[in-house]
């Protein structure tokens, strides 16, 4: 199916996708806050500054869309019809930056958690309930 919008609105819609403070990390930082982690944001410092820093663990948290970082098996990880090249060539491009800070950050001694935009949608107290267990070492 063609796109319907015109390519001005559709520039106008792209350039309305957040990089940061998204809703999943907003909901993920308050939940992770109200269960008593302390954190920094957008560490600069570390490859891909980390959605989520928690630096007494050691830990990385990486909050990603599904559509733009490609969730394997995920129904939102759809590709678009029109321009499927240009696409396919940013959505490659996003993961392996992905897989190239995750080595980085692992090889410097960090813990790298990712968190998926359907897994917090789905269930935000289990995804926080899990990353608790592998924080404090239960998992």
């Amino acid at each position: 199916m063609a796109d319907t919008l015109t390519s001005e609105r559709r520039s106008w819609n792209m350039s309305r996708i957040r990089g940061r403070d998204t809703a999943p990390e907003m909901l993920l930082r308050s939940l992770l806050h109200r269960a008593g982690f302390r954190f920094r944001l957008h560490a600069r410092q570390l490859p891909g500054r980390p959605d989520v820093v928690l630096p007494r663990y050691r830990a990385a948290i990486f909050v990603h869309g599904c559509f733009w970082h490609r969730h394997p098996g995920c129904r939102n990880a759809t590709t678009p019809t029109t321009r499927r090249e240009f696409w396919q060539e940013k959505f490659d491009g996003n993961v392996s930056r992905d897989v190239r800070n995750r080595i980085a950050l692992e090889a410097a001694g960090w813990t790298v958690h990712t968190v998926w935009e359907c897994e917090l949608k789905a269930d935000a107290e289990n995804v926080v309930r899990r990353l608790t267990n592998e924080l404090r070492g239960g998992g």
